[in-house]
């Protein structure tokens, strides 16, 4: 299980807007082969708030996610991973509203007390509109992660960015982001815990530069004595949430 919990404050005018997220990600990694690798199960549910110009806050449960990935182990160390789902749509305004398909590529590599991850995360949207008319585009996610073990301490950096997808559209304002950070983890017999902390060093049509803290606990429920997990997976901007929807 993957627990995450991050804040976030975006420089806008003339309030900031500010933000929680908290996502719940259960993964399954089970006993069956698909094509030579092992299959896993993910289901996710966030549960996030919003303060629009620092404005009262909105709270409720977006878009959970659910999803089949396949994990090819290639070597001691290297391991990569295909998954396929989709977001299911919402009725929380400050999230999409639409359901959507969901593919993820990942390659990493955990060897020496390396943990060098990348995930491409790509989304098709499966309305172009909104209820209230909001245009709806695709959306491509990028996370990367190095990080190094010292005994149980973990210390690193992370990056992610985040872009919609051209659109015949005329006028539309695509949005996107690029955000790099520290972080720092620890494993304690029975789980792990991550913090870490990004800034934006590049954004469009958002509104101004975001600052995000993050926490995350990974807690594994249960796991065989012999199990070697080929694609240990870091998502940095909490893509199993969904798309990034600020300032649309």
């Amino acid at each position: 299980m993957n627990l995450t919990t991050s804040f976030a404050e975006r420089g806008t005018l003339p309030r900031d807007n500010q933000g929680n997220n908290n996502l719940v990600v259960f993964l399954w990694a089970t006993p069956w082969k698909v094509l030579g690798g092992q299959l896993r199960l993910i289901q996710s549910f966030p549960f996030n708030a919003v303060s629009p110009q620092e404005g009262p806050w909105q709270a409720g449960l977006a878009q959970p996610l659910t999803t089949a990935q396949v994990a090819w182990k290639i070597g001691d160390n290297l391991g990569v991973s295909y998954f396929l789902g989709g977001f299911w749509p919402s009725d929380t305004l400050f999230a999409l509203r639409s359901a959507s398909i969901a593919q993820r590529f990942a390659i990493s590599y955990v060897g020496d007390g390396w943990n060098l991850t990348a995930n491409l995360h790509y989304g098709t949207m499966l309305e172009e509109n909104s209820p209230t008319g909001v245009h709806y585009s695709d959306y491509m996610n990028l996370d990367l992660t190095a990080t190094k073990r010292f005994g149980k301490w973990q210390f690193g950096a992370v990056a992610f960015g985040s872009t919609d997808l051209p659109t015949n559209r005329p006028g539309y304002r695509p949005v996107g982001q690029v955000a790099a950070g520290a972080l720092v983890g620890y494993a304690f017999e029975k789980f792990t815990v991550q913090t870490f902390v990004t800034r934006d060093i590049a954004q469009r049509n958002l509104g101004g530069e975001e600052t995000r803290a993050w926490l995350r606990f990974l807690v594994p429920l249960w796991r065989p004595d012999n199990d070697q997990v080929p694609n240990r997976v870091t998502v940095r901007r909490n893509s199993d949430a969904g798309p990034p929807v600020a300032g649309r």
